[in-house]
C-alpha cells in the first residue's frame, strides 16, 4: 500500500527495527518498510512466529529482512538486538516500538503480577530498547526517527488501566526524550491507535468487541495498514520537523465514543 502514497525508494539505504514484527500492525509496519526500500529486523519472544513471517515479507516484497528473538523486558537482549542489526546492516535509522502487551481487567482484580507484569513490558521494556539503539547508533551518527505505538488513551482507560498508566509513561518519556535529544536529530513519536482489526482482539469477549465500533465516528475498526502508514509518514522526510508528540489512528475514537459502560451508583 505503501508504494501507492510514498515514493518507492523513499527509504533506500537505511534500516529498522520493528518490535512484535511477527503480527497484526507490527507485521503491516515492516511490510511498508521494505516495501518502501528499508532493510529490516523484526523481533519479538517467539522464534516460531518470526521465521515464518520473515519468509512471508521476503515473498511479498522482495526487501532484505532478518529475524531475532528479543524480550524486550531484558535489558541485555535488547542490547544484543541492536549490536546484532548493527552487525548485519551497518546502521540504524529507524526504531519501531510496537512489542508490547495487555490483558482486559478491571482494576480491582489486577493482581501485583499482572501489573508489574504490563508495565515491565510496554514501559520498561520500550525503555531499554530505546535507549540501546540511541546509545549504540542513533547518538554516535547524529540521526534517527524512534516512533513507539501506544494505547489510544487521551480521556483514559477503564478496562486497562495497567496499560493506560504504562502507556502514559511512554507518551511522557517521547516528550522528555525529544528535548533531551534533539540536538543529536533524533526525533522521536507516538503512534496511538484505537480499535484496529488484528488478531489481538480475540483476548476480548464478543460483546466487547461488538461494542467497538458503535464508539467510533468511523463506524469501523481501523486496519494494520492504516498504523502503517502514518508509521511511515512520521519516519520519513515529510515529518521533519516533529518530534514528541503523538498521532492518533482512531477513527475520530477518542473526541466522541467509549466502549466502557459506566454501572449506575451501587
Amino acid at each position: 500500500m505503501a508504494h501507492r502514497i510514498f515514493s518507492v525508494d523513499l527509504l533506500k539505504g537505511q534500516s529498522a527495527i520493528v518490535t512484535g514484527g511477527a503480527t497484526g500492525i507490527g507485521y503491516a509496519i515492516a511490510h511498508e518498510l521494505l516495501s518502501l526500500g528499508a532493510k529490516v529486523t523484526i523481533a519479538s519472544r517467539k522464534a516460531e512466529r518470526l521465521q515464518p513471517a520473515c519468509e512471508r515479507l521476503k515473498s511479498a516484497t522482495g526487501g532484505e529482512v532478518a529475524w531475532q528473538v528479543c524480550d524486550i523486558r531484558e535489558s541485555d537482549q535488547d542490547a544484543a538486538l541492536v549490536g546484532d542489526h548493527l552487525a548485519r546492516f551497518g546502521g540504524l535509522d529507524i526504531l519501531v516500538n510496537n512489542g508490547g502487551g495487555q490483558f482486559p481487567a478491571n482494576a480491582e482484580s489486577v493482581s501485583p503480577k499482572g501489573w508489574e507484569a504490563v508495565i515491565r513490558t510496554n514501559l520498561t521494556g520500550t525503555w531499554f530498547l530505546t535507549q540501546q539503539a540511541a546509545l549504540q547508533a542513533m547518538i554516535p551518527q547524529k540521526r534517527g526517527r524512534i516512533v513507539t505505538i501506544v494505547a489510544n488513551m487521551e480521556r483514559g482507560l477503564p478496562g486497562l488501566a495497567h496499560t493506560g498508566a504504562a502507556r502514559a509513561g511512554v507518551i511522557n518519556l517521547t516528550r522528555s526524550l525529544s528535548v533531551e535529544w534533539a540536538p543529536y536529530n533524533i526525533q522521536i513519536n507516538c503512534v496511538a491507535p484505537g480499535v484496529i482489526q488484528t488478531d489481538g482482539l480475540d483476548v476480548y469477549p464478543d460483546d466487547y468487541v461488538r461494542n467497538f465500533a458503535r464508539s467510533i465516528p468511523a463506524k469501523r475498526l481501523g486496519t494494520p495498514e492504516e498504523v502503517a502508514l502514518s508509521v511511515i509518514f512520521l519516519v520519513s522526510p515529510a515529518a521533519g520537523y516533529i518530534t514528541g508528540t503523538t498521532l492518533a489512528v482512531d477513527g475520530g475514537q477518542a473526541n466522541w465514543g467509549s466502549h466502557w459502560h459506566v454501572p449506575d451508583p451501587l
